[in-house]
């Protein structure tokens, strides 16, 4: 098959699970162009079968904002008809899907059928579906495409509450790629910010009011109350100066480390012990899977797709959202012992491999021969 994936090249979930979607069908031979503004943070452009197309946009004085959704459907079109694309991933339905139709609709009048998948990823549905003014063009991208897939039942259940939707929407969950974790070591970070052995406590995220990173800290705070630790701050975004002003007045800023944005976000999981993710809601909650992957149980909010992925009493335990003094007993039953933590790492290792790229990839094989099957 020849694939075309439109996503956002971000460090975002939807970016990378597309991302590692495409290099696992181009390790196993099919051919995968990614097209978007910028390339994939985690694209590997020198990987076998794999090609990049930059979505460029030219700034005109007749627009007050650059029309990228008419740039990207000109480019699909292009792509399509010069490689020979027998179908399109597009991940989120606006812009991706929406510029996927009329891609469709321009190639339909040259007598060329193009098949379109569209996932869901979250907040296309759980933030612009509350949009009104969005919602119209949702809704037709996603009864338009010709499959549609959602990350969990969570996300799956908030669509069709929020649009009116006549189209089929399979489950196909968020995936790890436990390979990139099995030769995980510790690389030195764990010494230099955790010299006398502290457990160390991790979060991950984009910073933004959605992840509630003060939450974290709340429940850092209430850790470092009964034994000694040190929490690692993955990420960057608009909250973190809250963030570093929080630090400040609880006094604790010594154990506490931002570590920015990284590409590689396992090798520094791989220094971890627990993993704080309080969001106020998740479609699915990659981060928590990658930490899973690296070992790392995980204290989380019960919203969205996270009790899907997070077994409470299992991989981690759950709370509501906002209740930090839950959070924070859980955290410190895990880490009570060196006996139940090590429990809890293993069991959240089990749990990621339910989640593994093999036992995901056979379900957008068998989707897409679906698609491609008539053509036959």
């Amino acid at each position: 098959m020849k694939i075309g994936i439109v996503c956002y090249p971000t460090f975002g979930g939807s970016g990378v699970v597309a991302t590692e979607l495409g290099l696992e069908m181009a390790a196993i031979g099919h051919e995968v162009h990614f097209i978007s503004y910028s390339m994939p943070v985690r694209l590997d452009p020198y990987a076998s079968n794999v090609f990049y197309h930059e979505v460029v946009v030219t700034d005109y004085p007749l627009f007050d904002y650059s029309p990228y959704e008419l740039v990207l459907t000109s480019k699909l079109v292009s792509v399509v008809k010069n490689e020979g694309l027998d179908l399109l991933h597009v991940h989120y339905a606006i812009p991706h899907a929406s510029a996927a139709y009329m891609a469709r609709q321009i190639l339909k009048s040259e007598g060329i059928h193009l098949p379109i998948v569209t996932t869901l990823h979250g907040t296309d549905i759980t933030l612009l579906g509350k949009d009104a003014s969005f919602e119209p063009v949702i809704t037709f991208a996603i009864n338009e495409s010709n499959a549609v897939t959602a990350v969990s039942s969570s996300l799956k259940n908030d669509t069709l509450a929020h649009f009116k939707v006549n189209r089929h929407i399979d489950v196909i969950p968020n995936f790890i790629n436990l390979k990139r974790y099995e030769t995980l070591v510790s690389n030195g970070l764990r010494e230099r910010y955790a010299p006398d052995g502290e457990p160390v406590l991790m979060h991950v995220s984009n910073f933004r009011k959605v992840k509630r990173v003060e939450d974290v800290v709340r429940v850092f705070s209430g850790v470092r109350s009964k034994i000694k630790a040190k929490l690692l701050l993955i990420g960057d975004g608009p909250d973190r100066y809250n963030v570093e002003q929080m630090c400040r007045q609880l006094g604790i800023c010594g154990d506490i480390h931002f570590l920015g944005k990284t590409k590689n976000v396992e090798r520094v999981l791989a220094n971890g012990d627990l993993f704080i993710l309080p969001s106020e809601t998740e479609s699915f909650g990659l981060a928590a899977l990658e930490a899973m992957a690296a070992g790392l149980p995980v204290i989380s909010s019960n919203s969205g797709g996270l009790p899907e992925v997070n077994e409470h009493g299992y991989s981690g335990y759950l709370s509501d959202v906002g209740d930090v003094e839950d959070m924070t007993k859980n955290a410190l039953d895990i880490l009570a012992t060196p006996e139940t933590l090590d429990r809890f790492k293993k069991q959240a290792l089990q749990q990621a491999e339910k989640f593994d790229l093999p036992n995901i990839l056979p379900m957008y094989l068998d989707l897409y021969a679906s698609l491609l099957k008539p053509l036959v």
